[in-house]
């Protein structure tokens, strides 16, 4: 007798093309089983734990961008409109310095915010406003909807003050405003 070497039938294919050897029996008991059924678990609460950790700090920047703004009079701030001085006017930053390319300028009876970065302004309703004292406090005016009419926007530096200039849209005029620098006090450090 020789001896012959056995060898499985070849598989057929039956048009059912199920992952290599999942129908195999031996892969239903035991580690191998274990091991499938933990990663199909494992997998989907990975992912949405780790949507959830994303998630919760993009919900803290929501909460703090509806915070209120205070707004800190400027005391020895210039406004001018058409190079003439209203009879009232007053000028305010936010007290954070996150937020300091706004300015809120009073005109009369007419509130605008300024945006310096963007080159933007802002109508302002007096009900958003509420009066802390000498402070101001609000909402973010900062929305398309209060958009205000602006254009040949210039801010520069002109020694101890910055200065704006503007045209507004609705009034035709120039307006200039000049908010000194904040003192240096590096020397006394």
């Amino acid at each position: 007798m020789t001896s012959s070497h056995f060898s499985p039938p070849p598989r057929i294919n039956s048009g059912h093309d199920l992952r290599a050897g999942a129908a195999a029996p031996e892969n239903f008991t035991g580690r191998n089983f274990l091991r499938r059924s933990s990663l199909r678990v494992a997998g989907p609460v990975c992912f949405w734990m780790m949507l959830a950790i994303l998630l919760i700090p993009a919900a803290g920047h929501a909460y703090s961008e509806s915070e209120r703004t205070r707004w800190k009079p400027v005391a020895v701030a210039q406004v001018k409109l058409d190079d003439k001085t209203p009879l009232a006017f007053n000028v305010y930053r936010p007290e954070k310095k996150k937020d300091s390319h706004f300015v809120l300028v009073l005109l009369g009876r007419r509130y605008i915010e300024l945006d310096i970065k963007a080159r933007v302004a802002y109508t302002v309703p007096l009900a958003d406003l509420h009066k802390n004292g000498n402070d101001l406090e609000s909402d973010n005016f900062a929305v398309p909807t209060r958009l205000l009419a602006s254009s040949d926007w210039s801010v520069r530096d002109v020694g101890p003050a910055e200065q704006i200039k503007l045209t507004l849209g609705d009034y035709g005029r120039l307006l200039q405003v000049d908010l000194p620098h904040p003192p240096d006090m590096r020397a006394f450090y």
